[in-house]
């Protein structure tokens, strides 16, 4: 897929893990159905070292993928001084336009919540270092979240709430903070009501739109694999939600990723 912007309204995958076997055995098919929906530039998703690697390794070979790279907090106890140097490193290659995933998931609990804030932490002065926005996975977790960034919301460059799972009161404080709010296809579901409250009262020049493909699938295609190119339902979703039309959502939400992520076309 060529790097190309439609005449027309054009989109961005902000999260997406272009390496996990349920895409990266069909690139070529992925990128073809995101031309059909016009969907132009994807960040691919470090959650670790060797995700992180392959990232850039898939940024450099395609045009329009940019990548991440990063430890998720599953992976929190993993996070030595070797590894944060080897993040640094990747950072400074040309298409990568964030740090993380990184955050705190206190739903799975996979590794204790103390060492999580650490890594955390850790990353977030990595981000500051690099001068690089943070990508944050939050999950039941906002509390903590905010208590740790707070203080470097200042020297952090405008960063990312990737799957928004707060309420509106979450939200504003993250807004407040100068953070964007990454919306999934899961606020296509009907239960989804305070995800879709959030996307009808936020402002909708700190909104974005992902996939987190080959997770969180919207509607018609729940129960199925997610890709890129589906990150249309959602776009589409929130300009139903938000009473405009899809290319006002298309134009704002690519807006918004090229000014968080900083890169030129």
């Amino acid at each position: 897929m060529d790097q190309v912007r439609p005449s027309s309204a054009w989109l961005v995958d902000t999260h997406a893990h272009l390496d996990f076997p349920e895409l990266a055995t069909d690139l070529e098919g992925v990128f073809a159905r995101c031309r059909a929906a016009q969907v132009a530039v994807i960040v691919t998703i470090g959650i670790d070292a060797e995700t992180s690697r392959t990232a850039v390794e898939l940024s450099g070979r395609y045009p329009h993928v940019y990548a991440t790279v990063g430890l998720h907090p599953h992976g929190a106890r993993r996070l030595s001084d070797d590894a944060l140097h080897h993040f640094a490193d990747l950072a400074t290659q040309p298409k990568v336009v964030a740090i993380g995933e990184m955050g705190l998931d206190y739903y799975r609990d996979r590794q204790p919540r103390e060492r999580q804030r650490a890594c955390l932490e850790q990353q977030l002065e990595l981000a500051v270092q690099c001068q690089k926005p943070g990508v944050f996975h939050i999950r039941e977790a906002h509390e903590d979240f905010l208590c740790i960034v707070r203080p470097y919301a200042g020297r952090l460059r405008p960063s990312v709430l990737h799957c928004f799972s707060g309420d509106w009161k979450i939200a504003v404080r993250c807004l407040d903070l100068g953070f964007y709010l990454s919306i999934p296809g899961t606020v296509t579901y009907k239960n989804a009501q305070e995800q879709q409250r959030v996307v009808r009262l936020a402002p909708l020049d700190r909104l974005l739109v992902e996939t987190d493909a080959p997770y969180l699938t919207p509607i018609p295609f729940r129960g199925k694999p997610n890709e890129p190119a589906y990150v249309r339902y959602t776009a589409e979703k929130i300009a139903e939600l938000r009473r405009c039309s899809f290319e006002e959502v298309a134009e704002a939400t690519s807006g918004n990723a090229q000014k968080v992520f900083g890169w030129t076309f």
